[in-house]
């Protein structure tokens, strides 16, 4: 059943984007004072807004003292004003506008704080360690988003001085704080988190009277139950995005598998545990209730499918459930089903701050405010993102919004949750190793053929084989 309807939400969300867009510029330099801005119909047509939206919005940046309204002619940029005007950059994940309605909470930090303006710098999680360096060491960032795998590369590239220490927040989810720990040092405090679940439709299980998914399910009792729920139909039992960073490696989590070097710097490819999780995502590939992507870039195309009704279960995470949050079917949430041990990806995103910040005061009140007890519990009225803030998240109040009956399952699944740094290995070779598996995952490479050429590309020339 496809949602075509724009939301409340959605309008909200336009309009926020547009008035940060443009305050950003005004205060970047991008529109000189004495300019004017496109007019309300051109910037309707961009944002996707009518003209009374796209009026509302300006009239924000004309109580800011941004713009201003000449009438007949249009609204003229005046640019931010008065010297005590700080300006301070958040550079950030575009996908957490809508995981954390990040835009409001931004719009409420200024409205506390009226000689502080953020401007809005998006950084795509895939150049993240190429390019924020460089975005510290020219004063172009001043606070940045990053997500527990970008954190262990910033690490792994040895840049772990170019983040401000940072006091540990006991409020904050304990498993959450210590996973941005090095050497003692508070280096990124947690925002938002979620571990990788099972989602799926209610109406579908209870239309073939199947019991609902739950902590005792097995990858076979999985792959058993979505073939029912589908049966006769055209929709697909289970979908996921096998080659996601957060989706395949968990099979080896759930195997035990831990990859660590010898004596002579070789890992051990031989290990059983490896060959065990690869073959459980192998068959589960090749099952033909199970449906997965080598293609696409990322998650979004599994909520989509979902959303339609194109598949009954899928492998999400809660920032994920944002996506369906407008479904106007039932769905819930439940863990992941187990392997060897029960296990699942915790996937944390954090804020740093630059130890260089000219703004340095400014960018902690920033990080402060983001992760206090008010701004975190705005994400939770009004997201199915998790906040770190653990009284905010466990908040249980009038809901606004659809949420799972099950939302908070996660409480009860800490033991089971894992990082991506479980494995032992770096994430470029992770990467790697990934990328090396396809061909094997698509049966078209032997178990022997694999192993061989794992060894030769990971090894140490000098190294013998076992």
């Amino acid at each position: 059943m496809s949602n075509s309807r724009p939301s409340r939400k959605t309008f909200r969300f336009r309009l926020n984007e547009m008035v940060s867009r443009l305050r950003g510029e005004i205060l970047a330099g991008l529109r000189k004072p004495g300019e004017f801005l496109p007019s309300e119909t051109d910037l309707g047509t961009a944002f996707g807004l009518s003209r009374n939206s796209v009026r509302n919005g300006l009239d924000i940046l004309i109580r800011e003292g941004l713009i201003e309204k000449v009438p007949k002619v249009g609204n003229r940029v005046l640019g931010p004003v008065g010297p005590q005007l700080l300006t301070i950059r958040l550079g950030y994940y575009p996908t957490m506008l809508k995981e954390t309605n990040l835009h409001e909470l931004v719009d409420a930090f200024c409205r506390e704080h009226p000689d502080i303006r953020v401007l809005l710098v998006p950084i795509h999680y895939n150049t993240f360690v190429e390019a924020v360096p460089d975005y510290f060491r020219d004063g172009m960032l001043d606070v940045v988003t990053v997500n527990y795998n970008n954190f262990r590369q910033w690490l792994d590239y040895g840049h772990d001085h170019m983040f401000e220490p940072l006091e540990p927040n006991e409020q904050l989810y304990p498993f959450l704080t210590r996973a941005f720990v090095r050497d003692g040092v508070q280096l990124v405090q947690p925002f938002v988190a979620s571990p990788v679940i099972l989602c799926y439709n209610k109406d579908h299980f209870r239309e073939r009277g199947l019991p609902e998914p739950d902590s005792s399910w097995s990858w076979d009792d999985l792959t058993r139950y979505a073939e029912a729920v589908s049966e006769g139909t055209d929709r697909y039992g289970i979908f996921f995005h096998l080659v996601s960073e957060h989706r395949w490696p968990i099979f080896l989590l759930q195997s035990g598998m831990r990859f660590e070097r010898n004596e002579a710097g070789v890992y051990n490819f031989s290990d059983e545990r490896l060959w065990e999780g690869l073959e459980l995502s192998k068959n589960l590939i090749h099952n033909q209730s199970v449906r997965f992507t080598f293609v696409a870039d990322n998650d979004s195309d599994t909520e989509l499918l979902f959303l339609q009704e194109k598949v009954s279960i899928i492998i999400t995470t809660y920032y994920g459930l944002n996506t369906i949050a407008q479904a106007k079917f039932r769905f819930d949430v439940a863990p992941l089903p187990f392997f060897r041990t029960a296990k699942t990806m915790m996937t944390a995103i954090g804020l740093a701050v630059n130890r260089e910040s000219k703004s340095k005061e400014a960018a902690l009140e920033l990080v402060r405010y983001l992760t206090s007890r008010q701004a975190q519990l705005e994400i939770r009225r009004n997201t199915l993102t998790i906040p770190s803030h653990k009284q905010a998240a466990e908040w249980q109040g009038k809901e606004t919004m659809q949420r799972p009956s099950r939302f908070f399952m996660y409480r009860e699944i800490v033991p089971t949750f894992a990082y991506i740094s479980d494995l032992g290995l770096k994430l470029d070779e992770l990467v790697r190793l990934k990328d090396e598996l396809k061909l094997y995952w698509s049966n078209l490479e032997s178990r022997e053929e694999l192993e061989e050429r794992l060894y030769r590309i990971f090894s140490p020339e000098r190294a013998p084989l076992p």
